[in-house]
């Protein structure tokens, strides 16, 4: 993944407001999107639904877009 042709951002830099897209490395080191929109609360990771999403350390973020 190259983070400056496809607008991902480090994980360590993403904002607590606003729907994020996440991307998070699987047991195998492969990367996965997130398919639905989540934010950073504090050192969690929560779904726009309000549910926190256990163990999940993701990689890179960027901003969601409706094209999800």
């Amino acid at each position: 993944m190259h983070a400056a042709s496809t607008g991902w951002q480090p994980a360590s830099t993403a904002p607590s407001d606003g729907d994020l897209e996440i991307c998070t490395l699987d047991f195998d080191g492969i990367v996965h999107a997130v398919p639905f929109p989540c934010h950073k609360d504090g050192a969690s990771w929560v779904d726009r639904r309000g549910e926190a999403l256990a163990n999940i350390q993701p990689t890179h973020w960027r901003k969601w877009t409706d094209s999800h």
